[in-house]
């Protein structure tokens, strides 16, 4: 497990230098996600099963990283209240975004591959 967290707390920490060094507008969590994801692509073998141990584990208590959120949410209940409709619109347009983009690469993929 301690080889698991090493790995993706190394690719969050090169995501995040690649972030400042870059001055990229996306999280250093994202840009580690990617190299991980990249990282293990290159193997074109199934990832490590002690990585796949430890992300079940992170997965298994998922619900807990959404208390941090669920309190700025609580905190921020006022300014919310006075933006709900500019954050409505944006959150809604996101999400028929990610569903139509999701749709043409299942399709793509699809298409590629049809077995």
């Amino acid at each position: 497990m301690i080889g698991g967290i090493t790995a993706l707390l190394v690719c969050q920490l090169a995501g995040e230098v690649l972030v400042r060094l870059l001055n990229l507008p996306v999280p250093g969590p994202v840009i580690g996600m990617v190299l991980l994801f990249l990282a293990l692509a290159a193997r074109r073998r199934a990832a490590p099963e002690e990585l796949g141990r430890t992300a079940d584990g992170l997965l298994s208590n998922l619900g807990l990283l959404f208390v941090p959120a669920g309190v700025g949410v609580v905190l921020h209940l006022p300014l919310l209240a006075r933006d709900w409709a500019p954050l409505s619109l944006a959150v809604l347009a996101g999400t028929l975004a990610a569903i139509a983009l999701t749709g043409r690469i299942a399709q793509a993929l699809l298409r590629k591959n049809p077995g």
